[in-house]
């Protein structure tokens, strides 16, 4: 590591880049049962509504081949 060339008036500046602390966090709390089934059953509605916003999206998309074709064959013919 490289040191500092200038004059550093406080110690502690000059070796904040070595200290670790001996201090562990206190441990996670562990979520409730009602905290996971909310959990889940959010992200269960949120991949729900985007799957049916593309099932229901997909028909707008997609161009109609076949149906057209045929109305047009059909108005030729006549």
């Amino acid at each position: 590591m490289f040191r500092r060339r200038e004059p550093v008036p406080f110690a502690f500046v000059a070796e904040a880049d070595k200290f670790r602390s001996n201090v562990t966090p206190p441990a996670r709390e562990r979520a409730s049962v009602g905290q996971m089934a909310g959990r889940w059953l959010l992200g269960l509605t949120i991949v729900a509504g985007l799957v049916g916003s593309l099932v229901i999206g997909m028909p707008a998309m997609s161009t109609p081949t076949a149906t057209q074709t045929q109305q047009s064959q059909a108005s030729q013919g006549h």
